[in-house]
């Protein structure tokens, strides 16, 4: 029976900080295989991700009843304040823009995305409350590791043993379709896409590289920096340009804050050189031999600018010649695995993705954006009228063409210039205070039911979304937890904690970058990770400063004591020696 009471005892404990541990490793790593559909003409659905959390949430709000569990009311104060502007926002929606149709469908699909960011803040509580002790920090950091050498051994088993692929870049994918890579098609890894998979490593990368720099055990200082170089190979296999750029701001912000601690100049300067060397080598030597597509990403960016698009073509015809040269046979060393008969190839899935009314326009259709290697017809919806007089939607396939920006550009970066961005300003034109309603952003006319929502740049659709209001609560929780970080730096009072603190003022603003091209925030997997670490982060930052103020009280007050038995006469108790003048009161 006692054993049995032991046992409840320690589960009453920890199943927080167990529930903590397993969302860590749960979401990151199982693919987005989906379970029903709540809209089941939209592209969000339900997964095993959610059902973990949800019941996780459960017990923390009894655990909270029960008050064995604690928040930060700073944060707390400002989440309410964001949710309590979107829900706003959603209400200005439906009633004054009435951008959002007052049907159950549309309002529905506004709602399910305030519950979206509702589920994601509930990350940030749940790992506050798991965290008790040094210990338990370590353990998670632990779990995170685990989980991106497992996120990387994903990446390779698709790269080199057709692992299957599970995307929502459209409606068909996002049901579950089972796809495999061809030769030069871009890993994503355990996540929805390639940019997802960037954004994540963009925060985790910072922080394994953080405690890389400082851990003095030798095998561990190793097998983390293997785990970041990994982690690396996975965000240049991703392609993302703005993943990319995010990352390599955020390892210099790591190195230039690691360098701010040394007490000598010559000291600074040196640590900040031979990290930085360091890192440009394992990105250079990164980029050589697997950088094919991230390298041709770049390139595009650079089009516009004819001397360095040329530069970077010369390297790029010197690069290929070196790998062929000193690394040609490495592809050999991977098992030749068989395509699988239960799955589709990348090439051939785009030939199924449905079109969107996102595409710019040009006047001839022959010219294609040097992004773009297949031509793939333009599916659009045309209105027709049946034999009883019924208004029908049929889809129709057509020519693609592609606007004057499309064509200088790129695609991908003309997509936002002439639609996704306009469009997004015109929501917080229309209302700037509450904006015009989640998955509003999208539509040419109101009524038009989109079956996917994006702006592909988080600032400017916090702003369309829910206004000026949103976007200061919004960002204001996040310069808030940078700010809070900073402070911990400073101080450095705990080095485990300046550790992370410096990893995550790094990754925090290299995803903020990524932000102005992806919707990094909005992004599940991202999200979670983001809210968690910052949970994470903050209680540590609590638990070390509680522990520095009770070890200071005891040195005062130990002071204190052995003053006044310094001062008591000779042969005096140290009890009389606090209370000399009651003492003398009771001679008198």
């Amino acid at each position: 029976m006692n054993k049995i009471k032991k046992i409840l005892s320690i589960i009453d404990e920890q199943i927080i900080f167990w529930l903590a541990g397993f969302l860590i490793v749960f979401i990151p790593l199982y693919p987005k295989i989906p379970l029903f559909s709540p809209i089941e003409q939209y592209i969000v659905r339900v997964r095993w991700e959610d059902i973990a959390i949800l019941f996780t949430v459960i017990v923390w709000v009894i655990w909270w009843l029960r008050k064995k569990v604690t928040i930060n009311i700073q944060f707390a104060k400002l989440i309410g304040l964001y949710l309590l502007f979107s829900f706003l926002s959603v209400v200005s929606g439906i009633f004054l823009t009435k951008t959002i149709p007052l049907e159950a469908i549309h309002i529905g699909k506004s709602l399910l995305h305030f519950f979206r960011y509702l589920e994601y803040f509930t990350l940030f509580f749940i790992l506050y409350s798991a965290i008790k002790t040094k210990k338990d920090v370590i353990k998670v950091l632990i779990i995170l590791a685990i989980t991106l050498f497992g996120v990387t051994v994903y990446g390779l088993g698709q790269r080199y043993l057709y692992w299957p692929v599970y995307s929502t870049m459209n409606r068909e994918f996002s049901k579950g379709i089972r796809l495999y890579l061809t030769e030069h098609a871009r890993v994503q890894s355990t996540f929805a896409g390639h940019y997802d998979l960037g954004a994540w490593l963009v925060i985790v990368l910072p922080l394994i590289l953080a405690l890389a720099f400082t851990t003095k055990n030798k095998f561990i200082k190793l097998s983390l920096h293997l785990l970041h170089l990994g982690g690396l190979w996975l965000l240049v296999e991703s392609a993302a340009r703005s993943s990319f750029a995010g990352y390599i701001i955020a390892v210099e912000i790591v190195v230039v804050l690691f360098a701010m601690q040394r007490k000598k100049l010559l000291a600074k300067f040196w640590y900040f050189l031979s990290r930085s060397i360091f890192l440009g080598l394992s990105v250079l030597l990164t980029m050589i031999y697997f950088g094919d597509s991230m390298i041709e990403r770049l390139v595009q960016a650079i089009e516009p600018i004819p001397v360095l698009a040329q530069s970077y073509k010369a390297f790029d015809q010197t690069r290929i010649a070196l790998v062929d040269q000193t690394f040609g046979r490495l592809p050999a060393l991977f098992p030749q695995a068989n395509k699988p008969s239960n799955g589709i190839s990348t090439d051939e899935a785009v030939q199924i993705i449905v079109s969107s009314d996102e595409r710019p326009t040009t006047e001839n259709p022959k010219d294609k954006p040097s992004d773009v290697y297949v031509n793939v017809p333009d599916y659009v919806q045309v209105a027709t009228i049946s034999a009883t007089g019924k208004t029908e939607y049929i889809t129709v396939a057509q020519e693609r063409t592609y606007s004057a920006n499309a064509l200088k550009y790129g695609l991908s970066f003309a997509i936002r210039l002439d639609t996704l961005w306009p469009q997004a300003i015109k929501g917080f034109t229309t209302n700037p205070l509450l904006g015009t309603g989640y998955a509003t952003l999208n539509k040419n006319v109101v009524y038009l039911f989109t079956e996917a929502d994006g702006t592909d740049n988080n600032f400017l659709r916090t702003l369309g979304e829910t206004g000026g209001l949103g976007f200061i609560t919004f960002y204001g929780l996040i310069v808030l937890a940078i700010i809070q970080a900073a402070k911990v730096v400073k101080k450095n009072q705990d080095q485990l904690l300046t550790i992370m603190a410096i990893g995550y003022i790094g990754g925090s603003i290299g995803l903020l970058i990524n932000a102005t091209y992806i919707d990094v925030y909005a992004s599940s997997k991202v999200a979670y990770t983001f809210w968690a670490l910052t949970g994470l982060l903050i209680n540590y930052a609590v638990i070390v400063e509680k522990k520095n103020n009770l070890s200071e009280d005891f040195l005062k007050a130990k002071s204190r004591k052995n003053t006044a038995f310094k001062k008591a006469p000779k042969n005096t108790t140290f009890k009389n020696a606090v209370t000399p003048k009651r003492r003398k009161r009771k001679n008198v």
